[in-house]
């Protein structure tokens, strides 16, 4: 089954360095962010890992939960746990699921619903897929997908960026433009009328053009 922007994130039960869970109870009525890593004692994805666990609480005070994955089993995690923390200078506190059946993975689209067998014999390579990212709302539904090649680094602090975005867009008839960041003009929605736009931005706004308009970013 293909996922898209706005389905529901499928659920499952798997075990993680933080003993069992449902990841739908787990997520509870937070946001959360799942990524995924081809294998263990990996190069690339070990500085990932130790990136994510220094910004976990970044992440925290915008009400939304970090969970890694690996196609390999929970007793590797731990291991390779004390080679990040080691290399990158923060523990890994948030949960990572071993998912060595590739239950996870094939759910979420990541390998094929068909692919045969376990982690066991998988190389790196053979897992090049497994290496997304999905932000899923309280609401259950997915709202970001991204898949990156093996050899790049992922940007996390663009997913704080994103989410930033997101929880704001998600308050007020607002988007934000190419690069914005926390504390720039944002984009007033074309379905808002400017007799709206009065009652909603009484501080005004710039008119680029009749469908581009700029405000200052609404306070919570």
């Amino acid at each position: 089954m293909s996922l898209r922007i706005n389905d529901v994130a499928p659920n499952f039960k798997a075990q993680t360095t933080h003993g069992e869970i449902d990841f739908h109870e787990w997520l509870g009525d937070q946001w959360g962010v799942l990524f995924s890593h081809p294998k263990d004692f990996t190069p690339v994805c070990t500085t990932e890992l130790g990136y994510m666990a220094g910004l976990e609480a970044e992440f925290a005070k915008r009400n939304c939960k970090i969970i890694g994955l690996s196609v390999d089993p929970v007793d590797n995690h731990n291991e390779w746990a004390r080679d990040i923390e080691e290399t990158q200078g923060h523990a890994v506190n948030y949960p990572m699921i071993g998912d060595s059946d590739l239950a996870v993975a094939k759910l979420y689209n990541m390998l094929p619903a068909d692919e045969p067998g376990t982690s066991e014999g998988r190389t790196a390579a053979t897992n090049a897929t497994v290496r997304s990212v999905f932000i899923i709302g309280p609401d259950k539904t997915i709202k970001l997908m991204l898949t990156y090649p093996m050899t790049t680094g992922r940007n996390f602090d663009e997913i704080l960026r994103v989410l930033d975005s997101m929880q704001l867009t998600a308050k007020h008839k607002v988007a934000t433009p190419v690069n914005w960041q926390q504390g720039e003009d944002v984009i007033i929605v074309p379905a808002v009328s400017d007799e709206e736009a009065k009652e909603m931005f009484p501080d005004g706004w710039n008119t680029i053009k009749p469908y581009l308009r700029t405000t200052k970013q609404p306070s919570d």
